[in-house]
């Protein structure tokens, strides 16, 4: 029984994976490439499972595509200050955890990625909405039919599945391709 559950799961996660909008992978790392070129910061936040790959994605860029002698990422993760999450919380609103955050470091030009699968989440809409408000970017990795966020983020990537868990096993994959693809680009001095 197991095993057929998982034959069904990995079927259907190779079926998603198989659609991803590969166009859009292409468009995110010429956005974090020019956020590397011009030094500019880049937040990373989500919710539950998402602010783990949130909280990976932050490690990744920040240590894994660092060559020595060369630039680093400016890269700030928003779900990882539990006191500041829980202050913001109970003395504002949950819904403005993330732009509160914003608020105090948040500069025109600087990059906004979001990984939420439903694309609804209220915390994730206003720091978008803030982003653009101030004339930066946001990246926005979801799922499902890609909810409210689309409309926010300057690019969308939505993996193609209405199951949580494949969206966020395939997020999780996009941000290790992402990362290994500009860790190459450093490396070999592409970019710089």
């Amino acid at each position: 029984m197991a095993k057929e559950h998982a034959k069904k799961y990995l079927n259907e996660l190779k079926k998603s994976m198989d659609d991803l909008p590969l166009d859009k992978i292409n468009e995110i790392v010429n956005m974090l490439k020019s956020a590397y070129r011009k030094k500019r910061h880049i937040f990373i936040m989500g919710n539950g499972g998402s602010a783990a790959t949130a909280s990976h994605f932050v490690c990744d860029l920040a240590k894994g595509t660092r060559v020595q002698g060369k630039n680093h990422f400016k890269v700030i993760g928003l779900t990882d200050n539990v006191p500041l999450l829980t202050a913001w919380s109970n003395d504002v609103s949950y819904n403005d955890v993330f732009k509160s955050q914003l608020e105090n470091l948040l500069e025109k030009d600087d990059i906004v990625i979001v990984f939420t699968g439903s694309g609804n989440s209220g915390n994730i809409l206003e720091a978008a909405k803030y982003a653009r408000k101030i004339k930066a970017k946001t990246i926005a990795f979801t799922g499902f039919d890609g909810g409210k966020i689309k409309k926010h983020a300057d690019i969308c990537l939505i993996v193609p599945s209405n199951n949580m868990e494949r969206i966020e096993d395939l997020h999780l994959i996009l941000e290790h391709l992402i990362k290994l693809f500009l860790w190459e680009e450093i490396h070999e001095g592409r970019l710089s």
